[in-house]
C-alpha cells in the first residue's frame, strides 16, 4: 500500500501527494496469501492434491531412474574401464557374449600398451561352504585376479586389497558374510572349506560388501592361480569375464579398431586347425568373429543382446520410457496447477480495482498473487514428500528395487526441490500478477467480473482450452500404451510355446552326483508322478548354453551357429514336444548315440527340406579338430527356448545320460504332497544339502518380467494422469458454472431443460478432449509400434485399443464435470439471478 499525505503550500495551492511506501510487508501478503486459500477451499484443494500426485510421481520415478543410470558408477575409474565381449555373425544367427577367451586379458596387456590394467573374473556358482561342521550355500563366489582390485573401488575392511589374492587358494570375504560365518570381520587366516571339491581356502581379506548398483554381485572372490583353465592359450572356448583400464581420456574405439588384428594373430590359427578354414576365409563367406569393447557404464543398460551376463540386466529403453512418464506426470500436474490459477484469478477482478484505488502500485500486486502461488506450491510439495514416503514401499514392490528418499545420498535433491517449488510458483503465479494487476481499476470497477471475462476471453480462455486439450493428449497416449502392452503381455502369455510348461516341477540335481539316477527312479515309483527327463537345458529360465557350430552334410566351407540340447530319451515326451518327421530317441536302436534330432529352423537354415533331412549327417569340429558326424533321425516341430524378443533359432539335441536338471510332468496341479515326498527321497540321498525347486510356467513367466513391471508401472501411472488431470476438469467446470450462472438463470427462466444446460456446459470440454484424441492417436501408435519392434513375435496395433482410450477419457471427463453441470442446472433461476 501507499500512503498518499495532501499538503497545501505557502501559496495555499493543493499540492500532488507524495507516496510514502513502506518496504513490502511479507507476512501481510503471507496472511492474504492464507485467507484466499481458506476462502477458495475447492480450489485450493484440488490445485495442491493435484501438483502433489504428480511432484511425488515424478519424484518416485526419478528415484527408479536414477538408480537404474547410477549402475557401477561407484568406481574411481568407471570412465575408464571397459569390459571385452566376443561377437559372432553367421548362418543360423549372431552370438553376442559378454565373456571372452582366457589369454586375452594377457594379450591385450602385453601388445597394447594404452591397456593400463586387464584382470578377469569366472563365476564360481554357489557352492557348498563346510564351517565347523555347518554347512552354507547362499553365498556366491567368482574368481578373479590378483589385480582385481586395482581396477575396481572395492574398500577393504580387513587385509590388503593389493596382496589379497597373490597366493593360490585365498578368499576374499564381503563384510557380511565373514560376520555370517565367523560373527567378526577380523577373519584373517581363517580358513573354509568348500564341500563338493574338498579344497580349503585362507581367508585373506575382508571388503565391504560389493553395493547394489553394480552390475556383478559376489559375496566371495577367490584367487585365480589355481584354477587350470584360466591358464589356457585356446582361442577357442570363452569362459572369463575381462575388463580393461584404459589412460584417463582415452577413447575406446581407438583400441577397438586395433581388435581384428588381435583375432587374426591369435584365433586364426587354432580356428584352421578345428574348423578347417582360416579367419579370412570365414569373413570372405559372410562371416566375423571379433571383439569388442563395452564401457563399463553400459553394462547394466545395454547389455540385453547378450545372450548371459554376471547380473540381472537392465534396459535402457525403459528408463527411458520411466523418464518420459516422470516428465509426463510433471508437466500434467504444473500445467494443471497452471489452469485453475488462471481460471480462479479473474474473479478477483473487483478486489484488484478496489486495492489500485487505495493506492497500490502494480509491483505490490504483482507480489501478492506470485507469494499466494508460491505457497500453494510449497504445500504441495510438502504433501508431495509425503506421499513419496509413504508410496515408496508399494513402488519398491512394484518396481522389483529397493529405494530410498535419502536425503544426502541423491546431491543437490533439497535444492532442486526448492528451485522446482519456486519455479513453478512463479510460473503459475506470473499469469495472473501481470495480467490482473495491468488493468485500470475504473474499468474494472464499472464492468464488475464481466469486464475482466470479456478482457481475458481471447488470451485466457485459448490458453486454458490448449493446457486441457495436453493434459489429455498425454494422459490418452499413456492409456494407449498401457494397452498395448498388456495386449502383448497377453499375447506372450497364451502364445504356442511348442511344449508344456503346465505342471513340471524343475530341480536342479548338481549336488546329488551319482546318486541322480537313483533320485529319478524313486520318482517314478510315485503314481503322481508322470513323466521324468534328466538334462542341463530348459527351454525356459536360467539354463546351460551351448553353443554349437555345425557343417550340414561335412562341408567344410558352410558352418552354422546352432544352440545344442543335450538330452535323455524322455526329453521331448515330458515336456509335450511334438515330432515333425522321423522318431525320438530310443533305446530299441543302439546307434543313437551318433543321432541327432533337428528342429524345423535349423533344417531350414541348413537349406533342408523337414522331409529330406533324415537322410542328411551334420559334421561337428571339436576344439581340437576331432570330427564328429551325426545322423538326423527326426525333426522336433519349433519351440521358444529364448524370450519373445528373439527368433527360434536353430536347434539341435544330441543323446547323453543328462545331468543339471530334473524335470518332473505331474498327473495333477496339486503336488504339495508330491514335493513333500520328493523332499524326503532327497534328504534319503542328501540329507547335508538343501532341497530346492521350481516350476516351468513360473520360470517362464520370468522371460518377461520386466514387460510386466513396465505395463504395471505404466497402467498405475496412466491411472494418475487420468485423475489428475480430471481434478483439473473439475476445476474448471466448477469455474465455468460459477462464471455462467447469470446466463443459467436467465436460460431457465427462458424454458431451457436440465439436459440441454448440461450439454451446453459440457460440449466445450468435450471438444478439447476429442482434440485430444486426433493428436494423441498418431503419436501413440508411432511410440508403440517403435517398443514393438523390441520383439520377434508380437501384436498388431489395432484401431479399438485407441478407441478404448478415447472413449474411456470422454466417459471420466464427463463423469467429472456432470457433477457440476447438474448442480449448476439445477439451481434456482431467482436465486442466480438476484446474486447478479
Amino acid at each position: 500500500m501507499q500512503c498518499n499525505v495532501p499538503f497545501i503550500s505557502h501559496e495555499n495551492k493543493i499540492l500532488e501527494p507524495h507516496p510514502v511506501r513502506p518496504i513490502p510487508m511479507l507476512k501481510n501478503y503471507f496472511k492474504i496469501a492464507w485467507r484466499n486459500l481458506v476462502r477458495n477451499r475447492v480450489f485450493s484443494v484440488i490445485n495442491i492434491a493435484g501438483l502433489a500426485i504428480g511432484l511425488a510421481s515424478c519424484m518416485l520415478i526419478s528415484l527408479y531412474v536414477i538408480d537404474e543410470l547410477s549402475f557401477d558408477r561407484f568406481n574411481d575409474k568407471a570412465d575408464r574401464i571397459v569390459r571385452v565381449v566376443f561377437k559372432a555373425n553367421m548362418q543360423g544367427g549372431k552370438i553376442n557374449e559378454s565373456h571372452v577367451m582366457p589369454p586375452t586379458a594377457g594379450v591385450l596387456k602385453a601388445d597394447y600398451p594404452e591397456v593400463l590394467e586387464a584382470t578377469r573374473l569366472r563365476q564360481g556358482g554357489k557352492p557348498f561352504v563346510l564351517i565347523n561342521n555347518k554347512i552354507y550355500n547362499d553365498e556366491r563366489l567368482a574368481y578373479v585376479d590378483s589385480n582385481f582390485f586395482s581396477v575396481f573401488t572395492l574398500p577393504f575392511v580387513e587385509g590388503s586389497s593389493k596382496t589379497a589374492l597373490l597366493e593360490p587358494y585365498t578368499l576374499v570375504l564381503s563384510q557380511t558374510t565373514a560376520e555370517k560365518y565367523f560373527g567378526k570381520t577380523d577373519v584373517i587366516g581363517k580358513t573354509i572349506t568348500f564341500k563338493d571339491s574338498k579344497q580349503t581356502y585362507r581367508v585373506a581379506g575382508v571388503m565391504r560388501d560389493i553395493p547394489k548398483n553394480s552390475h556383478f554381485q559376489f559375496d566371495m572372490l577367490g584367487s585365480m592361480g589355481e584354477i587350470e583353465e584360466a591358464k589356457s592359450t585356446s582361442w577357442m572356448v570363452s569362459e572369463f569375464f575381462t575388463y580393461l583400464l584404459l589412460p584417463d581420456g582415452y577413447d575406446y574405439k581407438k583400441l577397438e579398431g586395433k581388435l581384428p588384428k588381435t583375432m587374426d594373430k591369435y584365433l586364426s590359427p587354432q580356428l584352421k586347425q578345428a574348423m578347417g578354414v582360416t579367419l579370412a576365409e570365414f569373413r570372405k563367406k559372410g562371416n566375423d568373429l571379433t571383439l569388442s569393447l563395452q564401457p563399463l557404464t553400459d553394462i547394466h543398460l545395454r547389455s540385453n543382446d547378450f545372450q548371459y551376463d554376471l547380473g540381472v540386466k537392465g534396459d535402457v529403453s525403459y528408463v527411458y520410457i520411466f523418464g518420459a512418464v516422470a516428465i509426463i506426470m510433471l508437466l500434467i500436474a504444473c500445467i494443471n496447477f497452471m489452469n485453475l490459477s488462471t481460471a480462479g484469478s479473474s474473479k478477483r477482478a473487483r478486489e484488484v480495482g478496489v486495492r489500485k484505488v487505495m493506492g497500490s502500485e502494480k509491483i505490490e500486486l504483482v507480489w501478492q498473487f506470485l507469494t499466494e502461488s508460491i505457497m500453494l506450491t510449497s504445500l504441495a510439495m510438502l504433501l508431495a514428500v509425503l506421499i513419496c514416503i509413504l508410496a515408496l514401499p508399494l513402488f519398491n514392490n512394484l518396481s522389483g528395487k529397493n529405494l530410498s528418499l535419502q536425503w544426502d545420498a541423491i546431491p543437490g535433491l533439497i535444492p532442486a526441490l526448492i528451485a522446482f517449488g519456486l519455479f513453478v510458483g512463479i510460473a503459475a503465479g506470473s499469469y495472473p500478477a501481470f495480467f490482473l494487476s495491468s488493468f485500470k481499476p475504473i474499468s474494472v470497477l464499472k464492468g464488475g467480473s464481466s469486464a475482466i471475462r470479456l478482457s481475458a476471453s481471447g488470451r485466457n480462455l485459448n490458453l486454458r482450452s490448449g493446457l486441457v486439450v495436453f493434459q489429455f493428449f498425454m494422459s490418452i497416449t499413456l492409456m494407449v500404451g498401457t494397452t498395448v502392452v498388456y495386449q502383448q503381455l497377453k499375447f506372450i502369455r497364451n502364445k504356442n510355446l511348442g511344449y508344456s510348461k503346465d505342471q513340471v516341477i524343475v530341480v536342479p540335481s548338481w549336488s546329488l552326483g551319482k546318486n541322480e539316477a537313483a533320485f529319478r527312479d524313486e520318482l517314478l515309483r510315485d503314481s503322481r508322478v508322470d513323466k521324468i527327463s534328466l538334462s542341463g537345458y530348459v527351454p525356459a529360465g536360467p539354463s546351460d548354453n551351448n553353443n554349437y557350430t555345425v557343417s550340414p552334410d561335412g562341408n567344410p566351407s558352410q558352418l552354422v551357429k546352432t544352440l545344442r540340447y543335450e538330452v535323455d530319451y524322455n526329453y521331448i515326451p515330458t515336456l509335450g514336444m511334438q515330432i515333425a518327421y522321423g522318431r525320438n530317441f530310443s533305446k530299441d536302436y543302439g546307434t543313437d548315440s551318433t543321432g541327432i534330432i533337428i528342429n524345423e529352423t535349423a533344417a531350414k537354415t541348413f537349406g533342408w527340406t523337414p522331409e529330406n533331412a533324415l537322410t542328411r549327417t551334420i559334421t561337428r569340429n571339436d576344439n581340437e579338430g576331432k570330427k564328429a558326424t551325426f545322423q538326423v533321425i527326426g525333426v522336433v516341430k519349433d519351440f521358444h527356448f529364448r524370450s519373445m524378443h528373439e527368433k527360434i533359432g536353430p536347434l539341435v539335441m544330441t543323446l547323453t545320460n543328462g545331468w543339471g536338471w530334473i524335470l518332473i510332468k505331474t498327473r495333477s496341479k496339486e503336488v504339495s504332497g508330491l514335493l513333500a515326498s520328493m523332499k524326503q527321497n532327497w534328504d534319503g540321498f542328501r540329507p547335508d544339502m538343501p532341497f530346492s525347486y521350481t516350476f516351468l510356467d513360473e520360470r517362464f513367466n520370468e522371460t518377461f518380467k520386466a514387460e510386466q513391471k513396465t505395463g504395471q508401472i505404466l497402467g498405475t501411472f496412466a491411472g494418475l494422469t487420468i485423475f489428475v488431470a480430471c481434478l483439473g476438469l473439475f476445476g474448471l467446470a466448477t469455474f465455468t458454472a460459477e462464471q455462467r450462472t447469470k446466463e443459467i438463470g436467465v436460460r431457465k427462466v427462458l424454458g431451457a431443460s436440465v439436459a440441454g444446460i448440461v450439454a451446453l456446459l459440457s460440449k466445450d470440454f468435450l471438444k478439447l478432449i476429442g482434440v485430444a484424441m486426433i493428436v494423441a492417436t498418431p503419436a501413440a501408435w508411432w511410440l508403440m509400434d517403435r517398443w514393438l519392434q523390441e520383439f520377434a513375435y508380437k501384436i498388431d496395433v489395432s484401431w479399438w485399443m485407441f478407441a478404448v482410450a478415447g472413449l474411456l477419457s470422454i466417459v471420466v471427463a464427463l463423469c467429472t464435470i456432470s457433477y457440476q453441470s447438474v448442480k449448476a442446472a439445477l439451481m434456482n433461476p431467482v436465486k442466480s439471478l438476484r446474486s447478479e
